[in-house]
């Protein structure tokens, strides 16, 4: 059984989350530049055995994809094509920064780490994971 990551993919910054290798205990791994994500993956799953990937889905509230599909969707049909043995999951996305700021704010961070925006994307992804192992659809897989 591999691991599941998980993505919050942005722009300029994704915030990059890990399950251990037992699928039991999600956490943050680390935030990369979004134009070197294709290579930290690739060095990724060298080294470690992954089997999902969720890629969190930016929503409006309204239901219809955020402008950043434009961008995520041509990534996810890369990975696809790259990856054909990973599963490749979309998973609802709405909220993790407000939550990813909640969190912080309780833990007792300062102001000046709370800025901290590559924090804020790992723990984002993070939530992501946490969500997606927690949903109806990964209990399904």
């Amino acid at each position: 059984m591999g691991r599941i990551l998980s993505i919050d993919y942005g722009t300029r910054r994704t915030g990059i989350a890990v399950t251990d290798i037992l699928r039991i205990v999600p956490g943050g791994l680390t935030t990369v530049a979004t134009c070197g994500l294709m290579q930290f993956l690739a060095d990724y799953f060298s080294k470690e055995p992954v089997d999902i990937v969720v890629v969190g889905y930016p929503v409006n509230m309204n239901g219809q994809d955020s402008a950043s599909m434009s961008q995520i969707r041509p990534f996810v049909a890369k990975l696809k094509k790259l990856y054909p043995d990973k599963c490749i999951e979309m998973f609802d996305e709405r909220f993790t920064s407000v939550l990813a700021h909640q969190a912080m704010l309780d833990s007792g961070m300062g102001r000046m780490a709370r800025r901290n925006k590559a924090l804020v994307d790992e723990i984002s992804a993070t939530i992501i994971l946490e969500s997606y192992m927690s949903s109806k659809q990964y209990k399904e897989l």
